[in-house]
């Protein structure tokens, strides 16, 4: 697999204190750059931004149905290695997430099997954090 640079994504939260706290202390990411309407975040070597956005009617997520489960749509998240796939996934759990999808293998045995899990953020922004034990199988078909 080649080099992957970082990608940039900027989410939208009703109350940057909350989330900023979410990121930091519950997903562990290093803080960067920050005014009073947004804050940077090193979201495993990715830029992650939080905007505030003031809270409006929420349209309930949409759902596609992935191996049996319901997928938040939209999402977004990272793939990690393996190893801290299972590390953080343990680590939440000890935090006290509420998962929308608990940690658990998809296409188990099938091209494309991957380890998997969804939660939300206090903005309630869909996250899906993933690992493929072999790398290769990232656009299998």
């Amino acid at each position: 697999m080649s080099t992957v640079t970082p990608f940039h994504i900027a989410i939208p939260v009703h109350n940057l204190a909350e989330c900023r706290t979410f990121y930091r202390d519950i997903l562990n990411c290093d803080e960067g750059r920050s005014s009073d309407h947004w804050v940077d975040f090193n979201l495993f070597g990715h830029q992650l931004v939080i905007h505030y956005k003031p809270k409006t009617v929420k349209e309930d997520l949409h759902h596609n149905p992935v191996d049996g489960h319901d997928v938040p749509v939209p999402h977004y998240g990272v793939v990690l290695p393996w190893d801290v796939f299972q590390s953080f996934s343990e680590e939440l759990k000890t935090k006290g997430v509420q998962f929308i999808i608990e940690p658990y293998i998809r296409f188990e045995g099938l091209v494309g099997e991957q380890a998997t899990m969804f939660f939300l953020d206090p903005a309630g922004n869909a996250l899906e954090f993933k690992s493929f034990k072999d790398m290769d199988q990232l656009f299998a078909k």
